[in-house]
């Protein structure tokens, strides 16, 4: 998953797609550009919930020992099952009706709008825990999970989200950690629709 991404299906349809309640995101507006650190629509068994989307991970130390706090928005499909920094974390899913990327160099970049090439809803694979942040408050937290990217992005970036589809959702949350893990792949070419996004005039992550 990128930098940016779009959201403007009512969270009601959403919610009706992914077969989950509305929970604490009745009132969420339509959204064209969702960034990282901003609260997003997630989902999780029990519902949809507010999260902030970039992970503070637990037990990611430097050279010295002292905790990075890093915020990390992707975590790879790789090591994601692996890591000390995502031991814990539970599975969630973002929905989205897309994303964004952008190639050529700075200040000339080409923004590129990515939807599934069918229309409707897609969910983005996630994790997702609640961070404890000073002071005692407690910051629920999310970050996409990436692979490599099939042959409709593959010119444009190295990497995807992982992309998945109501028939796989439960597997996804509430699957074996082997059954989840076999769902982490690039979706099959010729399932994306790549379009030149001349509208999009705000700047690239």
């Amino acid at each position: 998953m990128p930098g940016r991404y779009f959201l403007t299906t009512p969270v009601g349809e959403v919610a009706a797609w992914m077969g989950l309640d509305t929970g604490s995101c009745d009132n969420q507006p339509p959204r064209r550009n969702v960034a990282p650190g901003e609260e997003v629509v997630v989902g999780v068994p029990e519902g949809l919930r507010m999260m902030r989307w970039g992970i503070i991970p637990v037990g990611r130390k430097n050279a010295r020992g002292r905790p990075v706090m890093e915020t990390l928005i992707n975590a790879r499909s790789e090591t994601v099952f692996d890591k000390s920094a995502y031991e814990g974390v539970n599975r969630a899913l973002i929905p989205a009706d897309g994303w964004y990327e952008w190639t050529g160099e700075t200040r000339k970049k080409q923004a590129w709008r990515i939807t599934p090439k069918d229309g409707g809803l897609m969910a983005f694979a996630a994790i997702y825990d609640v961070w404890q942040a000073p002071g005692g408050l407690e910051v629920p937290q999310v970050a996409s999970v990436t692979c490599e990217p099939n042959g409709d992005v593959r010119d444009i970036h190295h990497r995807m989200g992982v992309i998945l589809f109501p028939e796989q959702f439960d597997v996804w949350l509430n699957g074996s950690q082997e059954d989840a893990a076999a769902l982490m792949q690039p979706l099959t070419d010729g399932s994306l629709r790549v379009e030149v996004a001349d509208d999009v005039n705000w700047t690239a992550p």
